[in-house]
Parts: C-alpha cells; sequence; structure tokens
C-alpha cells in the first residue's frame, strides 16, 4: 500500500527554506470520507425541509470531536508507547485513530450542539445516520493505505499482503483486510439506512439501525484484526462500546418507540 501518496521535499522560496512536505493518504481519505458525509446529510436536511447549514455547522463539532475522541482512546489503549513518547500523542496522521472513541466524543459534542440551539437532537441523529455510514466506507481505505487497524494472518484468496517499509500493518505477511471489511459494513450501513427511510416514523429508530448494524459489523470484525485494541475482560475495548451500540440501537428502535408514540 501506499501510506504517502505525494511528497515534496525541502525548497527554497524567496529566500526563505519550506518543507519537506507529504500528502497522506489516511488523511486524504478520512477527510474525503468526512465531507461526503456532510454533503449527504446536507441533502436529507433538505429533503426533510430544514437548514442544512445547521449540518455544516455541526460538521465543526463533529469533526473536533471525532479527531479527539478517537486519538484519546488510542493513547488509552496503549498508555506505556505514549508514556515514553509524549510527542506522538498528536501525531494522528501516521494512523491511531480508534473510530469507536471518536464516535462517542463527536456525538457528546454534537448533542451538546443541538441542545444548544434547541434542535430536536433526533431528527437530527436521522438526518447524520447514513452520511456517518458512507463516511466510514470511504474514511477506512486511508486505514488500508496506512496499514493500520490490520487483521490477522490468513490464507484467504482476498488476503492483503504489505511491502511498504512505512506502513503499520506486519510486512509480508497476508492478512485479513480488515480495513475493507470495515469499509464494506460501513456500505452496509448506508445502504439499510436509505432503504428503511420510508418505513421509520418516530425519529431517533435510523440512529439506533445505525447502531445495531455497526455495533454488530464491528463486533465481528473484531475477531479478525490483530492490532491491539485494548482489553476489557474476555473482550476489547472496543468490542466492549460495540456492545454498548447495539443496545442503545435496540433501545432507540424499540423501547423508545413505545413511548413516543
Amino acid at each position: 500500500m501506499f501510506p504517502t501518496i505525494l511528497e515534496i521535499p525541502p525548497f527554497v522560496l524567496f529566500g526563505i527554506e519550506l518543507g519537506p512536505f507529504a500528502l497522506h493518504t489516511y488523511g486524504l481519505f478520512v477527510a474525503a470520507g468526512f465531507l461526503l458525509g456532510i454533503g449527504w446529510s446536507m441533502r436529507e436536511a433538505r429533503q426533510r425541509g430544514l437548514n442544512p447549514e445547521t449540518v455544516s455547522d455541526l460538521g465543526f463539532y463533529i469533526i473536533l470531536g471525532a479527531i479527539l475522541g478517537a486519538r484519546l482512546l488510542y493513547v488509552l489503549i496503549n498508555p506505556m508507547y505514549f508514556w515514553h513518547n509524549p510527542q506522538e500523542i498528536f501525531m494522528f496522521w501516521k494512523g491511531g485513530l480508534v473510530y469507536s472513541g471518536g464516535a462517542i466524543m463527536a456525538a457528546v459534542l454534537a448533542l451538546a450542539f443541538l441542545k444548544v440551539k434547541r434542535q430536536d437532537p433526533w431528527v437530527w441523529m436521522d438526518i447524520l445516520a447514513p452520511g456517518i455510514g458512507l463516511g466510514e466506507a470511504i474514511g477506512r481505505i486511508g486505514c488500508l493505505a496506512a496499514g493500520c487497524c490490520y487483521g490477522a494472518s490468513c490464507d484467504l484468496p482476498w488476503a492483503v499482503t504489505f511491502y511498504h517499509p512505512d506502513s503499520l500493518a506486519p510486512l509480508n505477511v497476508p492478512l485479513h483486510p480488515t480495513q475493507l471489511y470495515h469499509s464494506l459494513a460501513g456500505l452496509v450501513c448506508f445502504a439499510a439506512i436509505l432503504a428503511a427511510k420510508p418505513f421509520v416514523r418516530v425519529p431517533g429508530q435510523l440512529m439506533g439501525l445505525f447502531l445495531v448494524l455497526f455495533g454488530a459489523f464491528r463486533y465481528v470484525i473484531e475477531l479478525f484484526r490483530s492490532d491491539y485494541r485494548g482489553d476489557f475482560g474476555p473482550v476489547s475495548v472496543t468490542q466492549f462500546i460495540a456492545l454498548c451500540a447495539v443496545i442503545l440501537g435496540i433501545y432507540l428502535i424499540f423501547i423508545r418507540n413505545r413511548h413516543v408514540r
């Protein structure tokens, strides 16, 4: 894979030495996933007769929470490494963002923003749900390019092997392409939410569907990953979060539905 898509060596401009500069594939696809997800959510807002600019305002808090939360959980899962390498805590462009942590922090900041603006959070959560799935599908391609979130060794026909010396994955070993598993899971979530839209009457149920599907996919895919995600009893930290997402999703689909009606 190609962790860096473009490198510019040092150069002198008007007597000032600049560079080197690099465009990391990971950051490119994460940014593309975010922008496409926000764009789709703005489309959803227009269809509901709501102000799409609210999505762009939400986008600032979502990306801020996503980066901070994803990096924070990664650091907490690997405390000894960052204790000895504190200068790398903020080098998230090298990989090392845990999606679950980012989702939690982004949700907290988004809900706080909606409360301040006196907006119905469940309506806006449904608007954001398909965009989150789409963003996951695109952003995970960056994980594949960087070699983070790598899978366990396998001999399957679709196994991937990393050769680039800057890859975060083990080199020269066929691995489960868990990054692509995550990407496909995001596409399935995206398609399922769009298919369910005509049948949903209670705000929050589309987000509930996303949480159930995302949590279930994440839990299963974790079984094929080989990078360290922290321990929480018999499961990993991210598997525990995935189970919590499924439970919350079931609540939004079935239990909250009874009270709202």
